[in-house]
């Protein structure tokens, strides 16, 4: 654990113990100085949760790989580096995780549809690649959604200067994500219903600034403008999420490309109605409990949006599915199998 988060993992179990790294993620001292803290702690097997594998790691391994973002989408506007550098790091980081993939005793996937990314990219067996589905918190008996708002949640909307009926985002801002699309989507959308917000949450950086300046060059969004249709709150605490998926509309996900889609999960979790793309492993994992479009037709996007806004039988039938969807997601199972999987390494030495 690097020291920014070593007293916050706290457990009582005499058989784990925390071990103090002061190495930053993906960097050269990462894939130098990792491998030696592996031969010094001596491990029978190691498990790394994402791509990041030094080279030249030591003993047997499993690697969990949630998505191939970098390399289905190697964009230089996914990063603020220059193009030559971005190029340079996208090439290094595809290596990486092309060797972690060869090398590791078993690669642990996130969904159906990342194994058969896996298989085919790095045409390997399908045998070799385990599905363990990540977990989301079932919140189902909290019911956080009221659709008439209380005056407690009035006062937290009006903090993000958020008025009116809304649709939702929450999530990071990277160009894969689709949002500049959304916007274009929902200025449509404004010319019959003036009245309407989209609201985007989350914490402001370069990506989030980005879309900022799309949303002012379309007069959608002014610095201090307590009345722009697109309100952007920054980051929000949990205790004040749920308000905002409790009195939105709907929560829409126009990603392009996801290997699990765990934030309309998380919607769903607070009792949210969802409208997602249909793209990658959404339809996989969302299931029957989200309303889907195609996140490259404008108009498809926008008859799903009016649909969901106009329907409240629709709304309520999405919620009830939302809640026995996540269901389906628990992190003791993925602790289980993820068990299993180191246990069938050890008992089959090579």
């Amino acid at each position: 654990l690097n020291k920014e988060n070593y007293s916050e993992f706290i457990t009582d179990n005499p058989r784990v113990r925390k071990v103090a790294v002061n190495i930053k993620w993906y960097t050269a001292l990462e894939q130098i100085l990792f491998p030696l803290i592996i031969v010094k702690e001596r491990l029978d097997l190691m498990h790394f949760p994402h791509f990041n594998v030094p080279v030249f790691t030591p003993g047997r391994f499993v690697v969990t790989i949630h998505d191939l973002i970098l390399t289905k989408f190697p964009t230089v506007r996914a990063s603020t580096l220059s193009p030559v550098f971005y190029y340079i790091k996208n090439f290094l980081y595809r290596l990486v995780i092309k060797i972690a993939v060869m090398r590791a005793s078993k690669v642990i996937a996130v969904s159906e549809f990342t194994k058969k990314d896996v298989v085919e990219q790095f045409k390997i067996s399908p045998a070799k690649v385990q599905v363990t589905l990540e977990g989301v918190a079932d919140l189902a008996s909290n019911k956080d959604r009221h659709p008439i708002p209380k005056s407690d949640d009035k006062e937290t909307l009006l903090g993000y200067n958020i008025r009116g009926d809304f649709i939702l985002y929450v999530g990071n801002a990277y160009p894969h994500k689709n949002l500049d699309f959304l916007i274009e989507v929902f200025s449509k959308m404004l010319e019959n219903k003036p009245d309407f917000r989209l609201v985007l949450v989350g914490k402001e950086d370069y990506f989030y600034k980005h879309l900022k300046e799309s949303a002012r060059k379309r007069n959608l969004w002014k610095e201090g403008d307590d009345k722009s249709p697109i309100v952007f709150p920054g980051y929000v605490p949990d205790s004040e999420l749920k308000v905002l998926y409790g009195n939105a509309q709907a929560y829409v996900f126009p990603s392009l490309y996801e290997g699990f889609g765990l934030p309309p999960l998380e919607a769903m979790s607070m009792g949210c109605p969802v409208i997602s793309s249909d793209q990658s492993s959404l339809p996989e994992i969302l299931g029957e409990a989200a309303l889907y479009f195609n996140p490259r037709d404008q108009e498809d996007v926008l008859k799903k949006i009016e649909t969901i806004i106009k329907n409240d039988n629709l709304r309520n039938k999405l919620v009830e599915r939302g809640y026995k969807q996540i269901k389906k997601y628990n992190w003791q199972e993925a602790a289980s199998k993820t068990l299993k999987i180191y246990n069938n390494i050890l008992d089959n030495p090579k």
